[in-house]
């Protein structure tokens, strides 16, 4: 199928089926609308900003004005569920009015009404919404009614000459019936065709006309980018913590089900054997030979555990040479590309290392490859990790919890996962995570 001669194709389909299209009619509806809206709330709010400004000499005018601002606020609440309604615009909701810690009642929830800047915000959207409504409506108007008069004006005409005395539309004259008329049947199918020019076009410029409201909504009557910052920052906080919480869960279990398990038993045998020390060497003699090799079980374990912590040679001699001894241990082929002139900040290092290992675990235990690839390099704000296998691919984020959780892990230092694993492979992981020079990190 020939992409470049059926996108013309399409687009003409769409501009075709435009004007009964449901987005159309949204918009359409979302612009008349706001005309009501506005109509009612607008004069009421104007009347209320000059009133309170007036009454600023006075102590009526503030708590008035923080009223208008309270009363704004739930104007945008109103704007953000047409928005989400009839332009399938989703806005989520502004930071909270929040009063100074430690201080409660009527004058600390003004004060907090005043310093908001989102309820400013909200106050200017309302003070431009009446005349920008009024402007975007009744251009939509003029050219949806003019649009589909013309277009219908065949079925129509006849109305002039039983009704109106004259042959058809004038277009020029001295309206004496001298003049020019639009009454042969060319000059009515030229009219027609204008009139379905002008329909066609209308949805379109009712867009670009919602495009506007879009950005006043987003813009003025969403969270502040500061305030948007920190909600992700607690956002990503509160997954550092769940994160830390799992993994503390994860060595305590291992702890205790692993070599805790193991140097009980190896005390108990330690008893016996020296119960029987006296009484029977041989026996103790095997006993102590096979608490020797528990000691050595117990011991590999803790080192496991302490490598899946942080590696001893992830601190020694950095991403390179931790990553290539993280490679043995895979059960497929990796072939390892690194390219980082310094050392990047010690959290960077973990958060890579970690990456990797899931990565190599994942094609270890699902992607029936036969070779892997893991490429390391950086730019000034990114460290840049790519794995690539060739197996049987369809890895996504949706089942099971190892990518959905590196996910999350990633997003927590706002690093960034990309997958690209169509069925029947090859799959590519893209990792993107903040770069800080070592130095950055070293205490002062």
């Amino acid at each position: 199928m020939n992409t470049s001669t059926n996108t013309p194709a399409r687009a003409f389909r769409e501009v075709l089926r435009a004007p009964v299209s449901g987005w159309a009619w949204r918009e359409l509806t979302y612009l008349f609308s706001g005309l009501v809206v506005a109509s009612v709330v607008s004069p009421v709010v104007y009347v209320l900003l000059m009133t309170s400004a007036g009454l600023l000499i006075t102590f009526v005018g503030v708590p008035l004005l923080a009223l208008t601002l309270v009363f704004c606020r739930g104007v945008g609440t109103l704007e953000r569920w047409r928005a989400r309604l009839l332009l399938r615009t989703s806005v989520e909701e502004p930071e909270p009015l929040r009063p100074a810690a430690g201080r409660g009642g009527v004058l600390a929830a003004m004060w907090a009404t005043l310093r908001s800047g989102s309820a400013w915000r909200h106050t200017l959207y309302t003070v431009l919404h009446l005349p920008w409504a009024v402007c975007s409506a009744v251009a939509s108007m003029v050219l949806w009614s003019v649009g589909w008069g013309l277009l219908t004006h065949p079925l129509w005409y006849w109305v002039f000459p039983r009704y109106a005395g004259q042959p058809g539309i004038q277009l020029e004259g001295d309206g004496y019936g001298d003049g020019r008329y639009v009454d042969t049947p060319f000059e009515i199918g030229v009219v027609a065709l204008i009139g379905l020019a002008l329909v066609l076009l209308t949805p379109w410029v009712v867009h670009a006309l919602t495009w506007v409201d879009r950005l006043l909504v987003r813009g003025l009557l969403g969270p502040s980018p500061l305030a948007s910052q920190v909600r992700r920052l607690e956002e990503d906080r509160g997954q550092v913590v769940d994160t830390a919480s799992a993994d503390l869960r994860r060595i305590e279990r291992d702890l205790h089900d692993g070599a805790q398990a193991r140097l009980v038993a190896l005390a108990m045998d330690l008893g016996l054997a020296k119960e029987k020390l006296t009484e029977d060497p041989e026996a103790a003699a095997r006993m102590v030979d096979e608490a020797h090799g528990e000691v050595k079980l117990a011991l590999q374990e803790l080192r496991d555990l302490a490598r899946g912590i942080h590696p001893a040679i992830l601190t020694d001699r950095g991403l390179g040479p931790a990553l290539s001894a993280l490679t043995t241990r895979c059960t497929v082929p990796v072939t390892i590309h690194t390219d980082l002139p310094t050392r990047p900040a010690p959290a960077i290092e973990a958060i890579t290392y970690y990456t990797v290992s899931e990565l190599l675990q994942n094609i270890s235990k699902h992607s029936k490859a036969t070779h892997a690839t893991v490429e390391l390099w950086h730019n000034p704000h990114r460290l840049m990790l790519q794995i690539t296998d060739n197996g049987q691919g369809g890895a996504t984020t949706t089942h099971g919890t190892g990518l959905a959780g590196l996910t999350e892990r990633l997003g927590s230092v706002d690093g960034l996962l990309l997958i690209h694993s169509p069925t029947g492979g090859p799959t590519t992981i893209t990792a993107e995570i903040p770069w800080r020079d070592r130095h950055e990190d070293t205490p002062r």
